[in-house]
């Protein structure tokens, strides 16, 4: 069954048919919330509610990309919780490599000790650079570098417009890149910028 068959079944009220789309969903909705928030936990929370959101306002898809639509409310209700909290919390390194699956390129298992010590170093400094952003552009850089959506794509899912998001994307990795510059001995060769000293 296609998946807009498997909507409209929901739409009427089979739960069944929505409980497969957040099957097929819900990691994707969770890896973003917890690349926005930082915190497991309230990820968790945040994806949840955007399911439950998403159910009830299903009446409300007007059709197109159920995963954009979906994104969309992930998104907003990352918003809410930043800007409820005020802060930015931090998630640890063993969530980042252990539990995300976003993250395969983060391990190997062909490597030292001291090639897991850099490589965990670095996907900290990296978490907290990310962390570091304003919401608009950690949410936009997320959607782009980390999940891989063009930026059609992420317009549509942030209700914004494409040169806004090429704006946000732009100004977002500057800061990584500045970010990272202050810790250029963790970064591969090919990553640093200048001479090396």
């Amino acid at each position: 069954m296609d998946e807009s068959a498997i909507i409209e079944r929901a739409r009427k009220g089979d739960v069944q048919a929505y409980n497969r789309l957040v099957i097929e969903h819900q990691e994707l909705a969770y890896n973003v919330a917890r690349r926005i928030v930082g915190n497991p936990q309230t990820a968790e929370d945040v994806t949840q509610d955007a399911f439950i959101a998403a159910y009830q306002a299903l009446d409300q898809f007007r059709g197109g990309s159920f995963k954009a639509w979906l994104l969309r409310i992930v998104t907003n209700r990352c918003y809410d919780v930043l800007r409820r909290h005020k802060r930015r919390p931090q998630a640890s390194i063993e969530e980042l490599t252990e539990e995300n699956e976003s993250a395969p390129f983060l391990r190997s298992a062909e490597e030292s000790p001291e090639q897991y010590q850099q490589r965990a170093e670095l996907a900290q400094v990296i978490e907290r650079c990310l962390q570091s952003l304003p919401p608009e552009q950690r949410i936009t850089a997320v959607l782009c570098d980390v999940e891989g959506y063009d930026y059609n794509d992420i317009a549509r899912i942030l209700s914004i417009s494409l040169g806004t998001v090429k704006s946000r994307i732009s100004r977002a990795r500057s800061k990584l890149r500045e970010c990272l510059q202050k810790v250029q001995e963790l970064l591969p060769q090919q990553y640093r910028l200048g001479v090396e000293r």
